[in-house]
């Protein structure tokens, strides 16, 4: 039986910067032009952590009933270990996803009725990348929905949201922040080709092999440093949110290494504090500025 600390666990909490980062972003983006509304970015907030949990435990289900994670490293798998029955874990991602469709409910009654599609598009994407009967993250588009929701539509939603309108230096942001919650996922997957190629699971690292998944990453975080240096157009003081360099490079050196295994776990963790720190500072640049 699973205990509190394995529910935890199987939540990815290192997976969860993921969550924060965009809403971050978004709302220092949102105060930049004196338009930031404090509860509808707590809400915002809501709305992706539970989302991330959401896919979280949805994964781990979907995995773990279709074999994948029998013989995965890294983080507990709940299903694939055996130490919660599906129905269970597969209950635990519904009522994720539903406190973050309710949240996402009262944003939209407060902002633009439309945004219930786009949350409704986002909910059905959380189950859809290893769940129903053709997941799309094994296909290889796992990163593509990661920097579509966990980036674009995660900072922009939360600017538009607060200030009714979206700026440049929000999609900018936007862009950045995608990026590195691709990485994060790049990571993971980068760890698991071995594992995935065998059982069938092609996401984007199986199809480009680990060399060129290892480029991948390094790419991703230029792309996030070139969206900061982009931003200094906006104010200097977002290059506060340059200090990311400092736990993406100690990610960077271990990918470039060749590491492979449980040896890339940190990565995770180093990759998801890159992104804490870099949204981090572009809000309070943005808000400063």
């Amino acid at each position: 039986m699973a205990s509190l600390a394995h529910w935890v666990e199987g939540a990815r909490p290192r997976t969860l910067p993921a969550a924060v980062a965009p809403v971050l972003a978004g709302t220092g983006a949102a105060a930049a032009v004196d338009e930031a509304v404090w509860w509808k970015a707590l809400l915002a907030l809501v709305v992706s952590l539970s989302l991330q949990v959401g896919v979280n435990y949805a994964n781990d289900y979907s995995d773990g009933v279709r074999g994948t994670d029998a013989t995965r490293v890294g983080p507990v798998r709940l299903v694939g270990s055996g130490l919660a029955a599906p129905a269970t874990v597969r209950t635990a991602a519904y009522i994720a996803l539903g406190v973050g469709a309710l949240a996402g409910l009262v944003l939209a009654a407060t902002s633009a009725w439309w945004l219930l599609a786009l949350g409704a598009v986002a909910v059905l994407a959380a189950w859809g990348y290893t769940g129903g009967a053709r997941p799309y993250g094994y296909r290889g588009l796992g990163e593509v929905a990661v920097f579509v929701f966990f980036g674009l539509v995660a900072v922009l939603g939360t600017t538009y949201t607060q200030a009714s309108r979206v700026t440049w230096p929000a999609a900018v942001a936007a862009i950045g922040v995608g990026a590195l919650a691709t990485a994060i996922l790049v990571a993971n997957n980068l760890r698991d080709v071995p594992t995935d190629a065998s059982a069938g699971k092609h996401t984007l690292a199986v199809l480009l092999g680990a060399a060129r998944t290892r480029w991948l990453f390094a790419g991703l975080l230029a792309l996030a440093a070139g969206c900061l240096l982009a931003l200094v157009a906006a104010t200097p003081w977002v290059l506060v949110g340059g200090l990311f360099v400092l736990p993406a490079a100690r990610a960077l050196r271990v990918v470039r290494s060749g590491a492979s295994g449980l040896a890339l776990v940190p990565v995770l963790r180093d990759t998801g504090l890159a992104e804490l720190v870099y949204a981090t500072g572009i809000a309070l640049g943005l808000g400063l500025g």
